[in-house]
């Protein structure tokens, strides 16, 4: 089977430069510039739109920011992009490359979030792109690389294979598998949207990139046929959830074909337009802010003011974002991306970064099997445990692999420090969880969502421990319908919400 960055090249083959700038360079400059405000101000709406309604599962009926607010929400979805475009900027001579934007996460990125924390801890264990975007990370297939997306359609206007590329450097830092091929798919459609408007070609060459097994391509192909049978937007929302449905919000493929439905159902009216991929639900910050630029570079002039009058065009950031001189306004981030698409340089010709051993981030537990859920105060005692071999902190165990109902797992884990912490343990199987020999958490059961800020009730614990070793002892029920039991651990600053790096992996040093 390819690898994403093989498959990419792949569909990416006849590329050359020198054309790339030919076709962007043959575009009015006065139009490039309004399509890329447009973008910028497209994207600052819809996030803001659909900021306060995060996570919403429900369906929504929303026709206008609710509540109306007096400037832009700050929205990772632009942050990032601000962030690249700056660092690309200062370069001498700017290249986009993943190991360059590895350190503009390492010095700009403060977000704890899902795949960024896992991401973060990988740069800072010494993994390198693309292995810090796809290994142990449980989020890979998230929308945290997607809406990142239109700052390489801005600096690839017109030419769909260098924007994808673009988008290759920037998602493997931080995803794999079908976070990767989203920001693939939307960075494409996006750049042929400054020179072609009709949905189907779109649509067509957008799609073309994704290999056929792609989950982000099925669900695209499945919304758009979906629109054309029946127009009707709140059926095919359900017909969505259906067959692409997933507990995880911000499941990529879901909220892409969101969007696609937004934009298909608005038909060329912006309010529509995000109103719709707001509506559906889920990641809807994402969803809106990504249709929203989509308009902006469609018809800039499609935008009505009354979108634009509460938001203004002030350029705002998250405290996330940090030792960054940052353009003031949408305004002066377009002067930025127009000055530097004319400086870009290519894409380096560079082998495939070699693969790194990740040995040393294999974690060795203790397991043994039980019959009942020890309802024990005091974490079980282990009489003949077994040493099985984890690849990381995210963990499969085959119900092939239980000789009774249940598993118990004992972990050690590490902390050069005394320190406040959130100790986490997120499976979907019912699991009772001991600390330190003390019983700390037990849920019967629920969704997944192992991040530090977002893990779900009953699946993990604040509290402040020594310097030292530690031991976190789990037991977890034999799933009844599935392959496999699947669970995520972690230690994570309690203040800051960051992975403790070393606290599972043995650092090179220890």
């Amino acid at each position: 089977m390819l690898s994403d960055h093989a498959a990419l090249r792949a569909h990416s083959e006849g590329f050359t430069m020198n054309s790339a700038l030919q076709m962007s360079q043959s575009m009015s400059l006065t139009d490039y510039r309004a399509q890329v405000m447009g973008c910028w101000l497209g994207k600052a709406i819809g996030g803001t739109l659909g900021m306060p309604f995060e996570g919403n599962t429900n369906l929504l009926d929303l026709t206008f920011y609710t509540p109306v607010p007096t400037e832009m929400l700050p929205n990772d979805d632009l942050d990032l992009q601000v962030v690249w475009a700056c660092v690309l900027d200062k370069m001498e001579s700017p290249y986009v490359d993943k190991h360059v934007l590895s350190q503009a996460w390492l010095d700009h990125v403060e977000f704890p979030w899902d795949e960024y924390g896992v991401a973060i801890r990988n740069l800072r264990s010494g993994l390198k792109a693309p292995q810090s975007g796809s290994f142990d990370n449980w989020f890979t297939h998230s929308m945290g690389a997607p809406i990142r997306s239109e700052i390489w359609a801005c600096l690839a206007p017109g030419n769909a294979e260098l924007a994808a590329q673009y988008a290759y450097e920037d998602g493997c830092v931080d995803h794999g598998g079908e976070g990767l091929w989203a920001e693939v798919f939307l960075s494409a459609l996006q750049s042929e949207a400054f020179v072609e408007r009709d949905p189907s070609t779109l649509l067509r060459s957008a799609l073309s990139r994704l290999p056929e097994t792609c989950r982000t391509r099925r669900a695209v192909e499945d919304t758009w046929r979906w629109w054309r049978d029946s127009g009707d937007w709140k059926l095919v929302r359900s017909q969505i959830l259906g067959a692409h449905g997933r507990d995880n919000f911000t499941d990529a493929p879901m909220n892409i074909a969101f969007v696609v439905l937004g934009w298909l159902a608005g038909e060329g009216d912006f309010s529509r337009t995000i109103c719709i991929a707001v509506n559906c639900g889920m990641d809807t910050d994402c969803t809106g802010a990504t249709v929203g630029a989509l308009m902006g570079i469609l018809d800039p002039e499609c935008i009505p003011g009354r979108w634009i009058e509460p938001i203004g065009r002030s350029l705002v950031l998250s405290p996330g974002i940090v030792n960054l001189e940052a353009p003031k306004s949408l305004d002066g981030f377009t002067d930025m991306v127009l000055n530097l698409r004319d400086r870009l340089g290519e894409i380096h010709e560079q082998e495939s970064t070699p693969m790194q051993s990740v040995e040393r981030f294999q974690i060795d537990v203790e397991a043994e099997y039980a019959d009942d859920m020890p309802l024990t105060d005091s974490a079980p005692e282990l009489t003949a445990p077994k040493t099985i071999t984890l690849p990381g902190t995210v963990a499969h165990l085959a119900t092939s692999k239980f000789d009774r109902d249940i598993v118990v797992v004992r972990y050690n884990f590490h902390l050069s420090e005394d320190r406040y912490v959130r100790v986490m343990l997120n499976t979907p199987e019912e699991c009772r969880v001991w600390v330190d020999g003390e019983f700390a958490f037990q849920r019967s059961g629920g969704v997944m969502a192992p991040s530090f800020h977002r893990v779900p009730k009953n699946q993990s614990i604040d509290l402040t421990l020594s310097a030292g070793e530690h031991v976190l002892t789990a037991a977890i029920r034999k799933p009844s319908e599935k392959q496999a039991a699947e669970w995520v651990v972690g230690v994570g600053d309690h203040k800051t919400m960051q992975w403790i790096t070393d606290a599972f992996f043995v650092p090179e040093s220890r």
